[in-house]
């Protein structure tokens, strides 16, 4: 690939990410601006703070609320331009700082619920595709299952079995490993019942190809056979999925965070849009924009390293 080629390439998927957080913030924005009710209530306290008309009319000037929305939108523009994310409405503290204090919670999580959803499903993917139909039909049948729950009633569910009924781990915002398990396997569960799906899939087309007969013929094993060599062509589509995967972990951290009273991104962002505070909601649909963006840009590099003959196509 020839060095125009390249920085072509560069230049589009970087104007290609620029457009994605220019398009996550403008959306965001008019679906906030679109709220009914009053910002400047947010910044008082709310409505039961009872404030005279005086005080919202400065709070409005003070925040530029009381501006036309171009003006209010173009001047957010100008302020993200500068890295700037603004001052909490509801916390009166920066963005920045809000979002750095409860990041580190929703970011273990988010790690524990991706390794446990993603290993899993590449185990069961493995050991039961191209198998006889009874164990490939119960293997699908429960990933159906599992993909079909509602994050808050699997996270019910595990709740009363293992913490109310056994006892086994902290109901409620538990310190440590064990405060950690039953919100991984809410978030993990679904998350890796999809990805089961596709990689069985993927697994099962690989079998069907001449290397997989080959690699038969030198005497490997069905095991070796499935790790050594279809294991890494299956994982194609499994990348392909990261933008995915990244998704449904913030968007279920919502639930699982609000369920299990955990703090972290996703109570927060919860308690933003409740509260009607615009630039913490902001940051943080900025921040998973951004989330996005990188994952989909370290995949979109990491396929020809899984798959070779990609190489010559890039």
């Amino acid at each position: 690939m020839s060095v125009r080629t390249a920085a072509r390439r560069v230049g589009t998927r970087t104007l290609g990410a620029l457009g994605v957080l220019w398009g996550a913030a403008t959306v965001t924005f008019a679906a906030l601006a679109l709220i009914p009710g009053d910002i400047a209530y947010a910044v008082v306290g709310g409505p039961d703070s009872n404030p005279s008309p005086e005080v919202l009319a400065e709070v409005r000037r003070e925040y530029g609320l009381d501006r036309p929305w171009w003006e209010q939108y173009g001047a957010y523009l100008l302020r993200l331009a500068t890295g700037d994310l603004g001052t909490s409405y509801r916390f009166h503290s920066p963005v920045t700082q809000l979002i750095g204090e409860q990041v580190g919670p929703t970011v273990a999580l988010a790690v524990s619920a991706a390794v446990v959803g993603v290993v899993g499903a590449v185990v069961v993917a493995l050991a039961t595709a191209g198998r006889r139909p009874g164990v490939r039909g119960a293997a699908s049948g429960t990933e159906l299952v599992l993909a079909s729950l509602p994050s808050f009633w699997l996270g019910i569910v595990l709740l009363t079995v293992f913490s109310f009924t056994l006892g086994w781990f902290p109901s409620i915002g538990g310190e440590g490993w064990r405060g950690l398990v039953l919100p991984t396997l809410t978030l993990a569960l679904p998350l890796g019942a999809v990805l089961a799906q596709v990689v069985r899939a993927s697994v099962e087309e690989v079998l069907e190809e001449p290397f997989v007969v080959t690699a038969r013929a030198r005497g490997l094993t069905d095991a070796g056979v499935r790790v050594r060599h279809v294991l890494r062509h299956a994982l194609v589509p499994l990348t392909t999925m990261s933008g995915f995967v990244a998704g449904g972990l913030f968007g279920g951290a919502v639930i699982t965070e609000t369920l299990f009273n955990r703090q972290g991104l996703g109570r927060l962002l919860l308690s933003a849009v409740s509260s009607k505070d615009m630039p913490v909601v902001l940051g943080l649909v900025l921040l998973s924009a951004a989330v996005y963006v990188v994952v989909n840009l370290v995949v979109d590099a990491t396929y020809p390293l899984i798959d070779p003959r990609l190489r010559s196509a890039t």
